[in-house]
């Protein structure tokens, strides 16, 4: 970490708080067959988190616990898969859902989302290092031991102020994620009428 605009030196009020001290990482449910049905909620796993609700995702038709529920701007941390395209933060824009197992939902203790999310995004070579040194059939995984071993240096003060100052980035991320859905849903809704010839765009003026 770099102390240059302290002079070089660590602030007195400042200490080493781990990565699992930030927040609370509350794991997603396992399933049964007997769980999985044609209605209720989605169950996101890696697939729905890099591509989002699909004609391939599967949903959920009893009721779990609580905490398993997910909605939007939450906080999701993959924490076991493929080391380079598994292991990731990310920002939940599709609704309300519910969460499988392997994935955390982050929650920050100092009501700092945004400097939660940005400090894992960071972090993310060293997940991805921690988890390739554990694969096995190629899969990897970062455990909660690892997420206490990781540390950084600041305190409650600093944190707070950070995550004032990144969470207009934080919400635009959101944003953006949400009108790329809207737009994608229209596509898919008009290019089928456009191929058909349902929709008549000849006359249309560009």
């Amino acid at each position: 970490m770099d102390f240059e605009p302290f002079g070089g030196i660590t602030p007195d009020d400042w200490q080493n708080i781990s990565v699992y001290n930030l927040a609370d990482y509350i794991n997603g449910a396992a399933f049964k067959k007997s769980e999985y049905g044609d209605f209720g909620l989605p169950i996101i796993k890696i697939a729905e988190l890099k591509n989002g609700i699909t004609d391939s995702t599967q949903y959920c038709c009893i009721d779990k616990d609580d905490k398993y529920y997910i909605d939007d701007r939450d906080i999701l941390f993959s924490w076991s898969g493929n080391p380079d395209t598994s292991i990731d933060t990310f920002l939940w824009s599709s609704g309300k859902a519910i969460l499988n197992q392997h994935t955390f939902r982050v929650v920050s203790k100092y009501d700092a989302p945004a400097f939660t999310y940005f400090l894992l995004r960071y972090l993310k070579p060293q997940f991805s290092h921690i988890a390739s040194n554990k694969q096995t059939t190629g899969l990897g995984h970062v455990t909660v031991a690892d997420l206490k071993r990781l540390q950084f240096c600041s305190n409650e003060v600093a944190i707070i102020e950070f995550n004032s100052l990144v969470a207009p980035i934080f919400e635009k991320i959101f944003s953006t994620s949400k009108e790329n859905q809207h737009l994608a849903a229209l596509r898919d809704t008009l290019l089928p009428k456009l191929m058909s010839g349902e929709l008549d765009v000849s006359e249309v003026k560009i």
